[in-house]
């Protein structure tokens, strides 16, 4: 089973029933698939062939998914790339994944432009000189006959997904047909997606969770996706309101944002949702309790998972979110394994630190040509270690605490970098920090701070080592500090500590 013949068998069930949204207007399954049929046609005609690779550099449009699932029926390969990389980093990605035709966003234009390598190219929401526009062109496209799709194998690449590259260059997550179908199954199944479930999708459609967690499980059980080309607090909740959106995922910063800015926000109508999930960061206690009561309906989930799994992990449910803020949860999604490890490979018990370690159906196959990177990753009986190092409490939930290339070892004491991220930042004249360690030759490592002072702020490491004290075991407190006027970090907001290495420890 895979994404698209589960969509085919639902434009036989729900043919009339709106399947995307966007702009507000609506575009039925049984025209979603003609347009699918049709962008499978335009790619054979551009020399995509089966085993071939696409691109797709673009904001949220219905075209992202016509080409999608056009790609499919053809049996090419998806390469979602995030529309915020610079030209040198799509060159990177584009020449490692050998992709044949880019489908990029008009507005995009400048930096594609600036590519080095050389594809095929079609251009989405706008028009280019000298380059066909897919919404142009389409309806004058002859559909490819669905009787004679390629047949699509389970285990056939469907995307190469990028991650962002914290340690250098990104590495290539292959999700075979068979790993998208179960993350979008494993997603809907955990939160209950229902068929007539309206989800809007604001965040990135070319980050895996949005693409293959909640697109892909609103497909599954046939409901409506509806798209924001870009996450905007206003139009965000303008389109909750006016949508009767059922279901939201979106970062923590999503929902706190329109609390702040939105002065009448409780103007707004939000009673339609039912479900709220949020990823890429817990919430603690106190924001907890300020969204919950903001948005008053539904429930909210927190789910955790990696692009390398799907990505699909665990969940904090509706009725653990406030006892239990700040934690990834207890209980894994269904078909999921997670065990938190010691350096040994053998299981903590609970009020234990250890790495996250992770199996499930949805997992990638490996890594795109990088066979080391793939063994490295995986025990030989099949767990993925995930790199995140979690704290179990005495229930047995868990609270990411560190990523494990991230912890510092001084005189033979452990330092988790985020829990001292996390001290420093409620200082109120600190707006943004990074925790590395500087070597030592006799400490192995000395604890160092990467301060990004708030505008107007008259900081010395004297008064942050004062400050600290009534919050970190003093071997925590960092010795060395610099000052900086941003941090680096990757498109997708993490940051990039081994270019702080590079530009203050010289490594």
């Amino acid at each position: 089973m895979n994404l698209l013949e589960v969509f085919d068998a639902n434009v036989r069930k729900f043919g009339d029933k709106d399947f995307i949204r966007f702009n507000g207007h609506g575009e039925s399954y049984e025209s979603v698939q003609l347009k699918t049929q049709k962008a499978a046609h335009l790619l054979q005609e551009q020399g995509v062939e089966a085993g071939d690779r696409i691109a797709l550099f673009c904001y949220n449009s219905p075209s992202f998914i016509w080409v999608l699932l056009g790609a499919w029926r053809i049996g090419a390969a998806v390469v979602p790339v995030n529309h915020k990389l610079i030209s040198k980093e799509i060159d990177y990605i584009l020449n490692d994944a050998g992709v044949k035709l880019l489908l990029f966003d008009a507005q995009l234009a400048n930096v594609v432009a600036d590519l080095q390598v050389d594809v095929v190219k079609i251009t989405t929401q706008g028009q280019v000189p000298g380059l066909i526009e897919l919404e142009q062109v389409i309806d004058g496209i002859e559909p490819l006959t669905t009787g004679v799709d390629f047949s699509v194998d389970e285990d056939a690449i469907a995307e190469i997904l990028y991650t962002s590259g914290t340690t250098g260059f990104p590495k290539g997550c292959v999700m075979s047909h068979k790993s998208v179908f179960m993350a979008s199954q494993i997603a809907a199944l955990g939160v209950s997606m229902q068929k007539d479930e309206r989800t809007l999708i604001a965040m990135p459609l070319w980050h895996s969770s949005p693409l293959n967690n909640w697109f892909g499980g609103t497909l599954v059980v046939g409901g409506t996706v509806v798209l924001l080309r870009e996450y905007h607090p206003l139009t965000f909740l303008e389109t909750l309101q006016n949508e009767k959106i059922t279901l939201y995922f979106g970062a923590p910063v999503s929902y706190s944002m329109p609390m702040k800015v939105i002065p009448n926000f409780s103007d707004y109508d939000l009673s339609s949702v039912r479900t709220w999930t949020y990823g890429g960061g817990p919430i603690n206690e106190e924001l907890s309790r300020q969204i919950s009561k903001a948005y008053k309906y539904g429930g909210f989930y927190q789910v955790f998972g990696m692009t390398e799994t799907g990505p699909i992990g665990m969940v904090l449910y509706p009725d653990e979110q406030v006892n239990k803020a700040g934690s990834i949860g207890k209980y894994p999604l269904p078909t999921v394994s997670i065990k938190v490890v010691d350096d040994n490979g053998e299981e903590v018990p609970n009020n234990a630190i250890g790495e996250i370690w992770m199996k499930a159906w949805s997992c990638m196959s490996g890594y795109y040509n990088n066979p080391e990177a793939t063994a490295e990753a995986f025990t030989k009986d099949g767990w993925y270690k995930t790199g995140d190092i979690a704290r179990k409490d005495e229930d047995g939930y868990l609270y990411i605490v560190d990523r494990k290339k991230d912890i510092i070892n001084s005189g033979g004491e452990n330092v988790y970098s985020k829990q001292v991220e996390d001290a420093l930042l409620t200082h109120p004249e600190i707006s943004d920090v990074a925790v590395i360690g500087t070597p030592h030759q006799e400490w192995g490592e000395t604890v160092t701070a990467v301060v990004v002072a708030a505008e107007g702020a008259n900081l010395t490491e004297e008064i942050i080592k004062e400050f600290l004290k009534p919050h970190l075991a003093t071997y925590r407190i960092p010795k060395i500090y610099h000052f900086a006027d941003v941090l680096p970090r990757t498109a997708s907001g993490k940051v990039q500590k081994y270019v702080l290495k590079e530009r203050f420890l010289n490594l």
